[in-house]
């Protein structure tokens, strides 16, 4: 029998009314309130009422995903589903991170909404990114050196086979862009997010970050976490800190870290929390594998009823 990953989601997947259903269950109702007493009733209205435009605020949008994230994760939990190995995507770190048992709920909640508001505040003027289709990794690589010269620019998510998103200063990105369609790109997509995240631009908010991180209490892990920074298990504590700081201003390595739990004998994969971004990056990067997802109380049933016939 294969190995089961389960896989959490990072900026980008939100939306208003998100986790509603799961909410409702006992352990979802306890993390619910756990986090209005965390950050306050406000943040809990706003990921049930919105206003959109609020929720999409970096420093609102990571708490709330890792929240729903983390409910989805618990429904699993005490159904008696144990995995393997956790990932999760930039910001789905941290929900990993709660599911391995290294870090607590409340302290999660803590730390990502200050990562947040580091990151929001470290956005330098005209940074952005861009999404670059149908290229290799190399020649993204290649047509992010060409632009240099016009500023930082850099591969920040390697997200699946011909799908990259670069990142850096303005100039740079377009020239970059402009460089990928020479070299074969099908597509040059500039990217609505509020700065230029994963790249060298987010040097300083890493640096911040790692004071909130050298103050946490990191329990042992209870199953390894893939880190994005390098697609290697973090077994050990210690790695922990370091593998968080260095992800703020380094590319998101998702492909290279899902091959790695092929390679490790995984061959089901669970997607924890709102929106199906990281299912769809697996189908393009392993066809074959067993997807499944938690979002609300249908996707759950799904994936259990799924998991007790096949385990």
């Amino acid at each position: 029998m294969g190995k089961l990953a389960l896989m959490f989601p990072g900026q980008g997947s939100q939306y208003v009314g998100m986790g509603k259903d799961l909410f409702l269950t006992s352990s979802g109702q306890k993390a619910f309130d756990l986090a209005g007493e965390v950050l306050g009733r406000p943040f809990l209205e706003l990921i049930e009422n919105g206003p959109e435009e609020e929720l999409q605020q970096t420093a609102n949008t990571q708490p709330a995903i890792l929240l729903v994230s983390v409910t989805a994760w618990l429904q699993l939990q005490e159904a008696g589903v144990e995995p393997d190995y956790v990932v999760g995507h930039s910001l789905g770190e941290y929900s990993a991170h709660v599911a391995a048992g290294s870090l607590s709920l409340a302290e999660a909640l803590r730390i990502v909404r200050r990562r947040g508001e580091l990151m929001q505040k470290a956005v330098p003027t005209g940074g952005g990114m861009a999404a670059i289709l149908g290229l290799s990794a190399e020649k993204v690589e290649e047509a992010c050196q060409r632009a240099s010269k016009l500023g930082v620019v850099a591969p920040a998510n390697f997200n699946c086979p011909g799908q990259v998103v670069i990142s850096g200063e303005m100039p740079a990105v377009t020239a970059a862009m402009e460089a990928a369609k020479e070299l074969g790109a099908k597509r040059a997509v500039p990217l609505v997010v509020s700065g230029p995240f994963h790249s060298a631009l987010m040097k300083k908010a890493g640096e911040e970050l790692l004071q909130v991180l050298a103050d946490v209490r990191w329990n042992p892990l209870r199953c390894p976490v893939i880190a994005n920074v390098d697609a290697r298990e973090v077994v050990a504590s210690e790695r922990i800190v370091p593998s968080l700081v260095a992800q703020v201003s380094g590319p998101v390595r998702w492909e290279q870290s899902i091959r790695h739990l092929l390679d490790l004998g995984v061959d089901t994969f669970v997607e924890c929390g709102p929106g199906k971004v990281l299912t769809g990056l697996v189908k393009k990067i392993a066809p074959n594998v067993n997807l499944l997802r938690v979002e609300n109380a249908e996707s759950l049933e799904k994936s259990l009823a799924y998991l007790k016939e096949s385990r």
